[in-house]
């Protein structure tokens, strides 16, 4: 058996961009093509068939009142789970240099944090999380309905299983203490996502300080690292993860470094994590936020990055890394944080943290092969 090689390190000096709402300014810029790329025309293989998500009108039927929602995935009665910040937002003053929470004195959010909503009518079905967080950010559910969520004030991922809201059954991390893995403690900083395998083997995006995705086993023992000390990929601010399994791959959207990426996940063979990353690059994608899968599609959504860089949505081939379509809602995107797709692949949703919002998509094969 191939032996197992824990990878470890350390960042010194790294400031966080606050994750605060703001205009699509001019970030930064291309050159004196960029006019031409907000509307970019992709075209496809005449053969290609590719589902292109379209909005639900007046879903949810009723307002939701809830604060930015950072986090959404689907359970196995294919509704939507969501997870917001009721009243706290991320600004310059949440952490100091260090990473360190600023604000323990406000205590945990008060009000639920984690809403069931009907996929029919986007109504509230239960709802659980009070007094548990400080700043939501990643919801995942895995293939049993275990929730797990990340807290980027506490620095730490939870498990939850559907019978018990109330206690994790699982934590990496520890409370409000950012650092690094380090042999057999295992510290986060600010994690943003997880994606867990039909194996049970965990994925934590790490994070927002130390940019590289964590592989536990089931009980949370740290197995490795990506990128490898000898890895010339790095990352810059993995924001949201997602499992390809058949392909044995996990995609990052490397938010900072505007790309996707997808390393060997080595669920199936460590030889292969050998194997360069898939890298999906291109101009139009400015910065992303959230990635999901469905088969070998990829769906992605940037945020505000720069005014000639269109804010929306977009599906990714994952088998040989080009972008197959944009799309976006008839009124546009503002600031998208998270999106989750179904298990059948019928329907996908993505939510924004200002508006604070949520929208469902259905995936119709629409596309004009004239």
């Amino acid at each position: 058996m191939w032996p197992i090689v824990l990878l470890v390190f350390t960042f010194h000096g790294i400031n966080c961009e606050p994750e605060t709402v703001r205009d699509n300014f001019d970030y930064f810029s291309y050159g004196n093509e960029d006019n031409l790329l907000k509307n970019l025309d992709l075209h496809l293989p005449k053969d290609e068939i590719v589902l292109r998500p379209q909005d639900v009108k007046d879903w949810p039927q009723q307002s939701l009142n809830v604060g930015q929602i950072t986090g959404v995935s689907i359970n196995s009665l294919g509704q939507p789970v969501i997870f917001h910040r009721a009243e706290r937002v991320w600004d310059e003053s949440t952490f100091n240099e260090s990473n360190a929470y600023q604000n323990l004195d406000k205590g945990p959010i008060n009000e639920d944090t984690i809403l069931v909503l009907d996929p029919q009518t986007g109504s509230v079905l239960h709802s659980w999380g009070a007094f548990a967080f400080y700043m939501p950010h990643g919801l995942t559910v895995d293939h049993h309905d275990n929730v797990w969520v990340t807290d980027v004030a506490k620095h730490q991922v939870f498990k939850y299983t559907p019978n018990n809201h109330k206690y994790p059954t699982l934590t990496i991390g520890e409370a409000f203490t950012a650092g690094y893995p380090y042999r057999h403690r295992v510290l986060l900083c600010m994690p943003t996502s997880v994606a867990v395998a039909t194996t049970g083997e965990i994925f934590v995006a790490d994070g927002y300080c130390n940019n590289q995705i964590l592989k536990f086993n089931a009980a949370g023992t740290l197995l490795f690292a990506i990128p490898s000390f000898s890895d010339t990929l790095t990352l810059n601010l993995p924001h949201s993860i997602t499992l390809l399994e058949h392909l044995d791959i996990v995609c990052v959207a490397d938010r900072e470094n505007m790309r996707i990426v997808c390393p060997k996940a080595g669920l199936k063979s460590y030889i292969k994590m050998l194997e360069p990353a898939t890298i999906i690059e291109d101009p139009t994608l400015g910065r992303v936020f959230a990635i999901a899968s469905h088969g070998d599609m990829i769906y992605a959504v940037n945020g505000p990055t720069s005014q000639n860089i269109a804010v929306r949505g977009f599906t990714v081939n994952a088998v040989y890394g080009n972008i197959l379509d944009t799309w976006e809602p008839l009124t546009g995107f503002t600031n998208p944080h998270a999106l989750a797709v179904t298990r059948n692949g019928s329907h996908l949703y993505v939510t924004e943290i200002g508006p604070n919002k949520i929208w469902k998509f259905e995936l119709s094969d629409v596309y004009d092969k004239k």
